[in-house]
C-alpha cells in the first residue's frame, strides 16, 4: 500500500514536471542553457544566470530527478517481488530516459524558443505520445501495486483501447496546436469574427502551424463524442457494479472539462495560464482511463 501511495505521488509529480514544461516554452525560456545539454551553458551550475536560465535549469534539475525516483520504484518493486508492479516500473524508467532524450535533441537541435520548423513540429508531437506512455506506465504502476477498483468483467476493453489511441492523438494535435498558438499569437476573439479567422488560418500564405492549429478543434470535438460514447456504453454494462460505474465517471465529467477549456481557449487566444490549465485537464483525463482500463484487466467473479 506504501509503494502505490508513492506511486500516486510520483504519478502527480510528473504532472507538475509535464506542466513546468508547458511552461517554459510559453515563456520562451527553453534555450536559457544554449544549446548545451546536459550542461546549461557550458557550466554544472549557472553563473549569475539571467531569469530564462533558472527556469530552464530549474526545469532540467525537477526532470533529472523523475530519473533517480524511477530507479527508485524499479527497486522498491523488485523487493516487492510482484512481476506486474515490476513490469510497470521498468517500463516508467524507459519512458523517463526517452523522455530526457527527446528533450536533449530539442536543446542540440535548438528547437526551442521561436523555432517555428517542421522539426520542432515533429519532435514535440513525438514528445507528447511519449508523455503519454510515461504516464500510463506510471499510473499502471501504481494501479497494479494496490488496485483502487476491480471489475466484474472486461467487457467493452477493446472499444476503450480504441478510444485512448484516438485521445492520444488528439493530444498529438493539441500539442502541435499550442505550438503554434505560442509561436503566433492572436488576439482574443468575443466578437463575431471567430469564423473569419478560423478561415484566414486556413489560407495558403499562412505559416503551417497557423493552418495546423485549426485542425485540433475538430479532431477533438470527434475525440469527445466518440470516447464519452464508448465510456457511456461501458458503464452502462456495469449496471450493480458501483466502484466501476464511480470510477467511468471520472472520464465523462473530465471530457466534459476539456471541451469546455477548449472552446475558452479559442475565445479568448490562448493564454498562457489556460494552455496549462487546458494540459493539465488532458493530463488528468488521460490518467483517469487508464485506470478504467487496468481496472478491467483484473476482474473478480
Amino acid at each position: 500500500m506504501t509503494y502505490s501511495r508513492l506511486a500516486w505521488w510520483f504519478a502527480g509529480y510528473l504532472i507538475a514536471v509535464i506542466l513546468f514544461g508547458a511552461w517554459v516554452r510559453i515563456g520562451g525560456a527553453g534555450a536559457g542553457c544554449g544549446n548545451h545539454w546536459p550542461l546549461c551553458n557550458g557550466d554544472v551550475l549557472p553563473v549569475a544566470p539571467a531569469a530564462k536560465t533558472v527556469i530552464e535549469f530549474t526545469h532540467r534539475v525537477t526532470s533529472g530527478l523523475c530519473g533517480l525516483f524511477g530507479i527508485a520504484f524499479v527497486i522498491g518493486a523488485w523487493r516487492m517481488g510482484d512481476r506486474g508492479v515490476l513490469r510497470a516500473a521498468l517500463a516508467t524508467l524507459f519512458f523517463i530516459l526517452v523522455e530526457g532524450f527527446v528533450g536533449a535533441v530539442l536543446v542540440k537541435k535548438e528547437l526551442v524558443a521561436n523555432d517555428a520548423s517542421v522539426s520542432r513540429a515533429v519532435v514535440i508531437g513525438l514528445h507528447l505520445v511519449n508523455t503519454l506512455l510515461l504516464m500510463a506506465a506510471a499510473t499502471a504502476m501504481a494501479w497494479r501495486a494496490a488496485p483502487l477498483v476491480v471489475a466484474t468483467r472486461a467487457a467493452g476493453r477493446g472499444w476503450l483501447l480504441a478510444a485512448m489511441g484516438v485521445l492520444v492523438l488528439t493530444n498529438m494535435t493539441g500539442a502541435v496546436t499550442a505550438l503554434g498558438d505560442t509561436l503566433f499569437p492572436l488576439q482574443p476573439t468575443l466578437d463575431g469574427s471567430l469564423l473569419a479567422k478560423v478561415r484566414e488560418d486556413f489560407t495558403a500564405g499562412q505559416h503551417f502551424l497557423v493552418r495546423l492549429r485549426a485542425i485540433h478543434p475538430f479532431v477533438a470535438v470527434f475525440c469527445a463524442a466518440f470516447l464519452s460514447g464508448v465510456v457511456a456504453s461501458i458503464r452502462r454494462g456495469y449496471a450493480g457494479d458501483l466502484p466501476m460505474q464511480s470510477l467511468l465517471h471520472w472520464p465523462l465529467g473530465l471530457v466534459v472539462g476539456q471541451v469546455v477549456l477548449g472552446a475558452v481557449n479559442i475565445v479568448l487566444a490562448a493564454p498562457g495560464w489556460l494552455q496549462i490549465a487546458h494540459l493539465l485537464g488532458a493530463q488528468v483525463l488521460w490518467v483517469a482511463v487508464c485506470a478504467s482500463y487496468l481496472a478491467m484487466g483484473r476482474r473478480v467473479g
